[in-house]
């Protein structure tokens, strides 16, 4: 199999499959993985309620299995003067909520579908911002090395003295005047085609549901400018050492150029421990659009650590407004993990697997 310059081979192949095979904590991962992407892709359609509709009567519903006792106040005439009576009332889950509702009535589950949206799209396209800009300062310092490579590791060692959330709220800043513009609302093609809606007519399904979601490009900007390093740093490792190979020298004593070089020999051999880091930075991303979002910098209100916000105020009394989108937060991040550990066991031929479990 080939991907422009990159080529996989049968044995790479062979080696994914039986690492695959040998590994429980792979297939969990996987599984985890592609739950997560598919409730996101599909969130319109499978989704119990409209994640923005607010319904105060049903508010701070536990989930299935679960009871709530809350006060509730009241008046009433009492011989001839009105008094106020307070009384406990049991609230009981409804199937309509399993996962139960937050303080405004809002479905917990449908929440969470929708979150994953947002989590996994800032992950993806932030890894893959950091990965171009990392792998390129990267493989030019590492080239060329001298003192293009000490200007562009000192510029790298100056973004790790500070610590990633720190520096990303400084950028958030930075950029803070520009969010409302940059901040993309992206049509929904499952709603405006028909489709969830006939689907979850079909089954009996509430509608209609959101016809676009928010795409917070800020926080993209800035946790891909805030983790490039992590690849800059490992592509300038491959760097040094794929370019004194036989095959890079006999390449520039045939006149190759430095381009051709780089893309036709350099990175292709650098790319299995940069495609190991891009995994395993979907998942510190998400973790860190997670905090942004608790923090209130997130773009948008359809947010696992915005959920977490909205919830930490009830904790005692409601406590799965807060609870059920940290699990969600930590299933993804367990599940990404588990596959990047899993690429990195089949493609790094110095470490041997787990194996099942």
């Amino acid at each position: 199999m080939k991907i422009g310059p990159i080529s996989i081979s049968p044995r790479t192949i062979r080696n994914l499959r039986k690492e695959f095979r040998s590994s429980g904590l792979a297939r969990i991962g996987v599984v985890l993985v592609v739950v997560i992407v598919l409730a996101a892709a599909f969130a319109p359609m499978i989704a119990p309620h409209n994640p923005r509709t607010q319904n105060l009567d049903r508010a701070q519903l536990p989930p299935l299995g679960f009871t709530d006792t809350e006060q509730r106040t009241s008046t009433e005439m009492v011989n001839g003067s009105v008094q106020t009576v307070t009384e406990n009332v049991t609230v009981n889950a409804t199937a309509q909520h399993p996962l139960g509702t937050n303080s405004l009535g809002q479905d917990i589950l449908s929440r969470a579908i929708y979150g994953a949206r947002t989590s996994l799209l800032v992950g993806l396209f932030g890894t893959v911002l950091a990965a171009l800009l990392g792998v390129t300062v990267g493989l030019t310092a590492g080239y060329y090395r001298g003192r293009i490579d000490d200007a562009l590791m000192r510029t790298a060692d100056v973004s790790l003295a500070f610590p990633s959330l720190v520096l990303a709220i400084a950028l958030i800043g930075l950029f803070s005047r520009f969010q409302a513009d940059v901040a993309i609302a992206i049509t929904d093609p499952l709603v405006t085609t028909g489709v969830a809606g006939s689907f979850r007519d079909a089954v009996g399904l509430p509608t209609p549901m959101p016809e676009t979601f928010v795409l917070p490009t800020v926080v993209i900007l800035v946790v891909g400018f805030v983790n490039w390093v992590w690849f800059a740093r490992i592509a300038r490792g491959e760097a040094l050492s794929v370019r004194e190979e036989e095959y890079v020298k006999a390449a520039r004593a045939l006149g190759a150029s430095d381009v051709r070089i780089v893309f036709r020999h350099v990175l292709p051999n650098s790319i299995t421990p940069i495609l190991v880091l891009a995994t395993i930075q979907v998942a510190a991303i998400i973790l860190l659009e997670s905090a942004l979002s608790f923090l209130g910098f997130s773009g948008t209100t359809l947010s696992w650590g915005f959920d977490i916000a909205q919830g930490r105020d009830y904790l005692s009394s409601s406590w799965w407004i807060a609870t059920v989108p940290g699990i969600a937060i930590v299933l993804s991040v367990i599940g990404i993990n588990l596959v990047g550990d899993w690429l990195r066991d089949a493609l790094d031929p110095g470490i041997e697997g787990e194996g099942g479990m």
